[in-house]
């Protein structure tokens, strides 16, 4: 009945089906932080850190949604983790779902990404040189002797301070590719979705990068969606 996340490395039509799966589980996201209606309320009345309330309002969100789920942890250093089905009427794939929540005051269109929270090799341009980071997430996790696909998707809370307080001014979900995906999104560094990263490799400090949101969306543009924060505004998918 399940499919093997090798088997759409494979398979004829299997990073088409690989990406139907993702942008299914991007709309069950997007549409979880759509209903829960609380999300500036409580963003811009509490005193936690910004990152902390983040986190806290996507939990809730997707709590409130619920997700079909397997008895089986999922490892990993993320902020939302879960091991889900996914069904589709033409099959079923076991996912580990990664969600992971940012809260940033500047930098809209990119977010900073570990390579513990991508499957892709990150291929780019930095300080005018090619380099090519390999990932420490797999394309797939095992856990009880079943295989799940790993998928990650960031949440971005874009805020500004002001004397009262926070204010939330959007919410983004982005869904990044797996790494079977990658002659698609970043096949070499001229072509990438990535931007140079935060660390300081003089300092010794671990490779991060930066994901820019206006490259991924100028290949897919459903992998980045606006969360409104107006209820009486309708929700519109990006395409």
């Amino acid at each position: 009945m399940f499919i093997e996340p090798s088997d759409l490395r494979q398979s004829p039509d299997g990073l088409h089906v690989l990406e139907d799966i993702e942008r299914a589980s991007q709309r069950l996201v997007v549409q979880a932080l759509v209903e829960f209606h609380d999300a500036r309320r409580i963003f811009n009345s509490e005193s936690d850190l910004q990152g902390d309330i983040g986190e806290d309002i996507t939990r809730e969100a997707l709590d409130r949604m619920g997700v079909s789920g397997a008895r089986i942890r999922v490892p990993g250093k993320i902020d939302y983790k879960r091991a889900r089905l996914v069904f589709h009427p033409d099959y079923a794939v076991r996912q580990a779902l990664l969600i992971d929540s940012k809260a940033e005051k500047g930098a809209l269109n990119v977010a900073r990404v570990q390579i513990s929270q991508t499957s892709l090799e990150i291929r780019q341009v930095r300080a005018g040189q090619n380099i090519a980071e390999q990932s420490a997430l797999p394309q797939s996790v095992t856990s009880g002797g079943l295989n799940f696909l790993t998928t990650t998707i960031f949440v971005k809370y874009h805020y500004e301070e002001t004397e009262s307080g926070n204010n939330l001014k959007t919410i983004k979900v982005i869904c990044l590719p797996n790494g079977m995906l990658q002659d698609k999104y970043n096949p070499d560094a001229q072509h990438s979705i990535w931007t140079a990263g935060p660390n300081a490799p003089t300092l010794g400090e671990a490779f991060r990068t930066r994901l820019s949101f206006t490259r991924l969306k100028a290949l897919a543009g459903w992998r980045v969606q606006d969360v409104l924060l107006d209820p009486a505004e309708p929700f519109v998918w990006r395409r």
